[in-house]
């Protein structure tokens, strides 16, 4: 049986970072790389423990998500204006999703330390220049957003397809270069987050099942629940601090990570 210590440390990984714009794929992979939890079994987990991850947006989101199938209460209906719907969420997944199924097999091949931290450097620098050059807010919560701004995000989030990067760093960031606030841009993130990481997740699955043990179901079950609850508590708090946060901030954090990585990988420990 796989050590569930193990399971705990990804599980806290993924739960803090899938949600954050510092690349939850990215630490994951640098992660694993430290604790010599790597190979194809490894990268099984790591979709199973996403789904926890996704489980928590479902719990925090899911009056949203039942507006999107035409459930409302009363205080949505009265409210004026346009309302984000299922057409937004399909353009916003559209482009990453038709590219990551085609080009999944190669976009593994980038599954390394030295490609996260390329990643992490470009991302960061992404998301500053978003930062810095912000046009004037036209959308400031997600119901106000197009589907000419919708389009722009899911085609910024191709970027996420290069490990490190980060699927959030680069949706919110482009919702802001396309005149979003940065709260709109990053609940539309969580929201479309949902239906494409589902898809990505049940691709590797449905590859990889076949590794799975009935020994490794502990070890699985354990990742997704501390996967679970610690998304719970980190995207619950992002919410309430994304207004305030700049993403400068998080690029920070993803220079000196990448930083740190370096040295760690040139030292060969």
């Amino acid at each position: 049986m796989l050590e569930l210590w193990k399971s705990i440390i990804i599980g806290i990984v993924e739960g803090l970072t899938e949600f954050l714009p510092v690349s939850s794929t990215g630490h994951m992979i640098l992660a694993g790389h430290m604790i010599g939890f790597t190979g194809p079994k490894a990268d099984t987990f790591e979709v199973v423990i996403q789904l926890g991850a996704i489980l928590a947006v479902v719990v925090l989101y899911w009056r949203r998500l039942l507006r999107l199938f035409g459930i409302q209460d009363a205080a949505t209906k009265a409210k004026p204006g346009p309302k984000m719907n299922l057409i937004h969420i399909l353009i916003g997944i559209l482009p990453a999703g038709l590219f990551g199924f085609l080009l999944h097999d190669y976009v593994k091949l980038l599954f390394m330390p030295e490609t996260v931290l390329i990643g992490l450097v470009v991302g960061g620098i992404f998301m500053m220049v978003a930062e810095k050059i912000q046009p004037k807010v036209v959308a400031e919560d997600m119901d106000a957003i197009t589907y000419k701004q919708s389009l722009f995000i899911g085609i910024a989030q191709l970027l996420s397809l290069w490990p490190g990067f980060s699927r959030s760093g680069s949706t919110i960031a482009a919702g802001m270069l396309a005149g979003t606030s940065r709260v709109a841009a990053a609940d539309f993130t969580f929201i479309m987050a949902i239906p494409i990481m589902v898809g990505a997740s049940g691709i590797d699955m449905l590859k990889n099942y076949k590794l799975l043990t009935s020994d490794d179901l502990l070890f699985f079950v354990v990742g997704f629940i501390v996967s679970f609850i610690v998304a719970l508590l980190a995207v619950a708090t992002f919410i309430k601090l994304v207004g305030k946060l700049k993403l400068t901030y998080f690029s920070y954090y993803r220079f000196a990570l990448a930083a740190v990585m370096l040295i760690y990988i040139w030292m060969g420990l």
